[in-house]
């Protein structure tokens, strides 16, 4: 008989669907028209239902699933007793018949961290600027972001009445990413992708460096990594704190898994063992394609004011 698929497969099996589960939580909280917004540490800092359910959801599902790994999630919720409804017990076929990467199948379940971001672009959420939304689910192992999934809840939702709305994107290093038509961004030509709502001088003086021909800001560290998949922008650069772990670890597994590098502003690689502060206190530079133009270019203040 078969082996039984590597603990890693199942987990991303199971990310792959309790993510789809999130999707639709995010979809009915924004049909039924409360979304419960609350302000975490400013007007710019929200949580809504959506964050709260979705976060309970995948926690609690994946946690009865895989009890000894470490589960890490953007909100500060109780743990009381998580409703049947909310628990996905499902995964996807298609992932678990995938080998698993020679060098991860021996992973244990306690050597495995899962960074969650229930609903990365809340504000974007409350906005309805619904495409900027994603839930984020990322595994990590030594410290290391090695599979993610992203789910856009409302991937096609400019397509009319008739639409399926949402798509799962997932990946593993060694393997590739899935979900989504890779594509580069035009040659020769310097598209940034930056913040929307959490520019600042330093932001946009790091981005004048560069000299861009064009920027795009949008919500969501998710979505500003689609950008660079999908060759919709060259490179995703932002010269502060107040992205986290949650934000970065799904993005870094799938843009890694293609080919792509991610780091703070300063060059230095992401850590995401379970001691790791949660900030990534020196920003964020992405590139599906020549990152050295791009860190080469990134003004010696701004690393100075950026300390990792």
């Amino acid at each position: 008989s078969m082996a039984s698929p590597a603990l890693l497969m199942r987990v991303v099996a199971s990310a792959y669907s309790v993510a789809e589960k999130a999707a639709t939580i995010v979809r009915n909280v924004m049909s039924a028209g409360d979304l419960g917004i609350v302000e975490k540490a400013g007007p710019n800092d929200l949580q809504t239902k959506a964050d709260r359910l979705v976060q309970m959801s995948i926690c609690a599902s994946l946690a009865r699933k895989f009890p000894k790994v470490t589960i890490i999630g953007e909100e500060e919720l109780p743990s009381d007793d998580v409703t049947e409804d909310l628990i996905e017990d499902g995964h996807c076929e298609e992932i678990l018949k995938k080998p698993c990467p020679a060098q991860y199948t021996g992973i244990k379940e306690e050597e495995l961290v899962i960074w969650v971001d229930p609903l990365d672009g809340t504000k974007e959420y409350t906005e309805g600027l619904l495409d900027h939304v994603t839930v984020l689910i990322g595994i990590a192992y030594g410290g290391k972001a090695i599979a993610g999934v992203i789910n856009q809840p409302y991937f096609n939702y400019e397509a009319g009445a008739n639409a399926v709305l949402g798509r799962t994107i997932w990946g593993v290093l060694g393997m590739g990413a899935f979900g989504f038509q890779l594509t580069e961004a035009p040659a020769g030509k310097h598209i940034v992708v930056t913040t929307r709502s959490h520019s600042n001088a330093l932001v946009n003086e790091c981005i004048a460096a560069l000299n861009p021909d064009h920027v795009i800001r949008v919500g969501g560290a998710g979505n500003k990594i689609i950008q660079l998949i999908e060759g919709k922008a060259s490179a995703y650069v932002f010269a502060s704190p107040g992205c986290k772990k949650w934000d970065t670890c799904a993005p870094e597994a799938i843009l890694h898994a293609v080919g792509g590098k991610i780091t703070d502003i300063c060059g230095n690689s992401f850590q995401y063992n379970k001691e790791v502060k949660h900030m990534n206190s020196a920003g964020v530079l992405a590139t599906l394609r020549n990152y050295e133009y791009y860190a080469s270019r990134i003004p010696n203040t701004v690393k100075e004011s950026l300390v990792p």
